[in-house]
């Protein structure tokens, strides 16, 4: 109950959403488990997704803006908003590139959980763990974690950026 107290906390504070974010990574990771952690935006209208959180920022830096090509992850996540689930790294190889870069991080298992609100897709909490960890059951359990990332991303919306620190 203390990561749901924490979260409420984070984003209910003026200023930065830097502590909102990691409120959700550690409610995530309390939850259905995320020891890897990273939050995607994404554009219906462009197609345009851009990372903009990561519990391993050194691995997967928070960066610019890519565009999503048509795929069986896409029609999945972003056009029917259901999660992807792999639960193998030969799964995950099928769908991203940066596989041996997930495998390197201990990571053999992902769900990409779509952030849906008002009919469109804002975003995605991508949570990766050890192989095999993404049960039926805890995928059904992740769908809690839909309310609190929209909170973030519709937060993010206004805002327009996590930090109050001027851009260099």
């Amino acid at each position: 109950m203390t990561e749901w107290i924490e979260f409420a906390t984070a984003i209910a504070a003026p200023g930065d959403l830097e502590p909102a974010f990691e409120a959700l990574w550690q409610l995530t990771d309390h939850e259905i488990g995320a020891p890897l952690f990273t939050v995607m935006t994404f554009d219906q209208d462009t197609r345009l997704s851009t990372r903009i959180w990561s519990s391993m920022p050194e691995a997967y830096p928070p960066q610019g803006t890519k565009p999503l090509p048509e795929s069986d992850w896409a029609d999945l996540v972003l056009g029917q908003q259901k999660p992807f689930v792999a639960n193998s790294i030969e799964e995950i190889a099928g769908h991203f590139a940066d596989h041996e870069l997930i495998q390197s991080l201990g990571c053999e298992s992902c769900l990409n959980l779509p952030i849906v609100y008002g009919g469109r897709v804002l975003g995605t909490l991508n949570c990766l763990d050890v192989a095999g960890h993404y049960t039926p059951e805890r995928v059904a359990h992740a769908a809690r974690l839909v309310a609190p990332g929209a909170l973030c991303l519709l937060r993010l919306s206004e805002v327009g950026r996590l930090s109050e620190e001027p851009v260099q």
